[in-house]
């Protein structure tokens, strides 16, 4: 074992740290000439259900002599393993040290996130500032949503990417690959990279303020760097690159599925909604390049569910016809696909009567005003009649849920439009009246000015504004027996601040992870106290960041350019406090928002046609069953190494995906949802390693026990191994019903006790041998002796038999042990002793 699989005992969901996940990629070194680590600052959970995130990988890892890498913000318990140990932070893929790449990547996602880049680097031992990394530590990037305005964190990276990264990331590690050839200064590459469109370089720009604080210039230290950066865009989204063979985690990850974009950008010009101008103009895929990305996607992976993403894809030209030939060419293997973001516009009784076979646990809308009036405002261009007339059709179509997402604090907003927040949500309960389930979640969030939209300008409710009104909305909601969730008020608050901060919170964010914040996204982590300690330390007043802007101000991030002139911005500002609509620019003329080029840089649609079906497995679990043919087969497994560290449940959704990829005619059991049918032993205690584990499949249909072997392993990861396969007969129970004892061994540590043989002797003798055993911090006492059949010591371990659960606790007493020193053993599970 490397020194930090030893971490894997000890710390919670030990499978964020393992890589080798189905779909990853591990260079050769002699076939790696500059090497890539794409650093997410968030928990492996987070970032492997970004979309980003595995493009970039397939994209660099096809290049060749360039291997690109991952790796995830440590949750807190490794944080302080790798601390105590003294171990740096390393990559999924090949444990190399952060420190030894040639880049480091990171995604900003999202503001509160900042506190774990700096973790990041701390832990790789890679110096947080800019000015004091030297010519041997890696160029530190930066890119997504947040780099558009990357000023709190310009102390601290080397270059932004600005927009699209598919293209402008293989010019990146080009320019790498030649300073590496050539030994070019580490101010040369930057120079370099700072000519290529989409780059920004923060130490070629000098920000100057007034003695009030506001910016009074920003300006390249020299003329040979533009004024502005302007936005890297990737013009022809049908033919960019995307991966068809995703990483399939072991763990639940927030999303777990084939994830697909079909469409980039948005025209429906919500002036609240930073994503709908940064990501303009709209490029749609076609969905003949949609279907096959999907099917190929499926096949490689094992997923059982598939996800259309954009940031309205309702809005997609070929939406219905699109998810029609989805469902007809799926619908055999039992594969799910989910529409996650939607608007009443784009709902019709068609796309409903789709969605509706799918699934019915939720239907979420986003209102976002409870107004009419503030609605206009924002330009939502949502009517509340329109709202329950999709709301009563989702109840009659079998929903019974409906979550409704709004903003509070929104321009112009007063307590009537709280007010009719929950007025609306009271009307859509009620449009669920007489249909068997009418419930409503009501979700509130505090609305955040971000840069590059109309409300850039904008003031930010405070703390104790943000707090009363939550008051309002909470009570009344109450009063109409509606759920109400929220977003705490001083999460919103710093997201506020350095959603429009400058360059002076690089100390705030500095101090604040030396004080100890980590993970400010994640309640259980977020320590508002600390953040206010960083601020008095530094010297600034964070409510001076929520204040309104004069349009004349020069703003932190006028140097970034997204494609759409700040005059734009102005006049839909006007027209918001005007309380006038900017209709969509795909139902009438163009609003000369400036983005497009109408050559190569324009919107592309996809050709409204009927969507044909690719073939597939149309009806492949519909046909006519014999069950004459059905035939049940037991399977012997080996779990090693690594493996033995993937918990139950992830081995169970491990091994079903792997059983789909490997398209074996599989029965499934009746029901809304149904799964395959395949029984398995009780859980192995995690660490323990095993040689025996039993698995019984029923097909539809019999098959050579060998190709079984065979089809199975090949899509297996490392660790895992299918060692035998049997056909059985029905009347034989199941695995967990068919085994009478499991048989262990455990590894004997350097000391024992001197009176080993006599504990073993009188544990045998005895009726009951209760232990103190810690389940959820909360002591628990158990009988080690109730479930054990024997117990021989030999020269180099212990052999214990147990009729059912794990041999860690017998163990431990015996050896007078922790359990989670026994564990660290190297436990195996050696067989089964099976019920005549």
């Amino acid at each position: 074992m490397n020194d930090q699989t030893a971490a894997l005992n000890e710390v919670s969901r030990p499978s964020r740290y393992l890589g080798g996940e189905l779909g990853s990629l591990c260079k050769p070194d002699d076939q790696v000439e500059v090497r890539m680590a794409l650093a997410f600052p968030d928990v492996y959970d987070v970032g492997m259900s970004h979309i980003g995130f595995p493009i970039l990988y397939s994209i660099l890892n096809q290049i060749e002599g360039v291997a690109a890498e991952r790796v995830f913000s440590p949750w807190p318990d490794m944080e302080a393993w790798l601390r105590e140990h003294d171990q740096p932070l390393c990559s999924l893929e090949t444990q190399r040290p952060l420190a030894r790449f040639d880049v480091i990547g990171f995604t900003l996602q999202y503001e509160l996130s900042y506190t774990n880049l700096l973790t990041m680097l701390d832990l790789a031992g890679v110096p947080r500032r800019r000015q004091q990394r030297s010519e041997e530590y890696p160029l530190v990037v930066v890119g997504g949503p947040c780099a558009f305005n990357p000023e709190p964190l310009a102390d601290f990276f080397d270059v932004a990417l600005i927009g699209d990264g598919e293209e402008a990331v293989g010019e990146l590690v080009e320019l790498v690959r030649k300073r590496r050839r050539y030994g070019w200064s580490k101010m040369r590459l930057l120079g370099e990279l700072a000519r290529l469109e989409g780059f920004y370089v923060p130490a070629f720009y000098q920000v100057d303020y007034l003695d009030d604080g506001r910016v009074a210039a920003i300006s390249p230290v020299s003329d040979e760097f533009p004024a502005q950066v302007r936005r890297r865009f990737l013009a022809d989204l049908d033919r960019a690159p995307f991966p068809t063979n995703p990483m399939v985690p072991f763990l639940q990850t927030v999303h777990n599925r084939v994830a697909v974009e079909i469409a980039r950008g948005c025209t429906r010009g919500c002036r609240f909604c930073q994503a709908g101008y940064i990501y303009r103009p709209v490029r749609e895929r076609r969905p003949e390049t949609i279907r096959r990305l999907i099917g190929e996607s499926l096949e490689n992976s094992g997923f059982e569910e598939v996800s259309l993403l954009s940031l309205s894809t309702g809005d997609y030209t070929c939406i219905e016809p699109l998810l029609q030939s989805l469902m007809r060419e799926h619908a055999g293997d039992q594969v799910a696909v989910s529409l996650p973001s939607l608007r009443v516009g784009t709902l019709t009784p068609e796309l409903m009567e789709e969605i509706k076979k799918v699934r019915k646990t939720g239907f979420t809308l986003a209102p976002e005003a409870g107004s009419d009036r503030l609605r206009q405002v924002i330009n939502k261009g949502i009517r509340e009649e329109d709202l329950l007339t999709t709301t009563g059709q989702a109840y009659r179509a079998g929903w019974r849920l409906i979550k409704l997402y709004f903003m509070q604090g929104l321009p112009t907003e007063t307590d009537a439009d709280l007010e009719a927040i929950i007025a609306l949500a009271a009307e859509v309960k009620k449009s669920g009246k007489g249909t068997g389930g009418n419930d409503v979640n009501v979700a509130v969030s505090t609305f955040v000015p971000k840069p590059h939209t109309p409300f850039q300008w904008e003031e930010q409710i405070g703390l104790d504004e943000i707090r009363r009104r939550q008051g309002i909305l909470r009570d009344g909601l109450r009063q109409k027996k509606l759920r109400f969730k929220y977003h705490e008020a001083e999460l919103s608050f710093l997201e506020g601040v350095f959603a429009r901060g400058d360059r002076r919170l690089g100390r705030v964010i500095e101090m604040a992870t030396d004080l100890g914040c980590r993970f400010d996204g994640w309640r259980e982590h977020f320590d508002f106290p600390r953040w206010q300690r960083a601020f008095a330390a530094c010297n600034l007043e964070p409510e001076w960041y929520l204040r309104r802007r004069d349009e004349g101000e020069i703003l932190p991030w006028d140097h970034i350019d997204c494609g759409l002139p700040r005059e734009f911005f102005s006049a839909e500002r006007h027209k918001a406090l005007q309380g006038t609509a900017t209709i969509d620019c795909r139902d009438g003329e163009c609003h000369g928002c400036g983005v497009c080029d109408f050559d190569q840089l324009r919107m592309r649609f996809a050709q409204k046609t009927a969507v044909e079906p690719v073939g597939g497995n149309e009806g492949a679990a519909t046909g006519e069953e014999d069950p004459a043919q059905f035939t049940r087969v037991r399977l012997t497994l080996s779990k090693l190494g690594r493996a033995r560290m993937v918990g139950h449940l992830e081995y169970l959704k491990m091994f079903q995906r792997a059983l789909r990829r490997a398209r074996l005619p599989l029965r499934f059991s009746q029901g809304f949802h149904p799964t395959p049918k395949v029984s398995y032993l009780e859980a192995l205690p995690l660490g323990v390693a095993s040689q025996a584990e039993l698995i019984d499949l029923e097909l539809l249909y019999p098959l050579a026990t060998d190709r079984i072997i065979a089809d199975i392993n090949l899509q297996l990861p490392d660790g895992f191994n299918i060692i035998d396969a049997a056909v059985i007969s029905w009347k034989s129970p199941s695995p967990s019903a068919a085994v009478a004892s499991s048989c262990y061994l455990v590894p004997l540590p350097d000391q024992v006790p001197n009176d080993l043989e006599q504990r073993i002797s009188n544990l045998l003798a005895s009726s009951q041998q209760m232990v103190t055993r810690m389940k959820k911090g909360v002591p628990k006492e158990v009988d080690v002796r109730k479930d054990l059949v024997d117990v021989i010591l030999r020269e180099e371990d212990l052999q214990i038999e147990l009729t059912k659960g794990g041999p860690l606790l017998v163990a431990a007493w015996l050896l007078d042990m922790e359990v989670e020193q026994v564990r660290r053993l190297g436990v195996v599970k050696t067989g089964n002793r099976l019920r005549d």
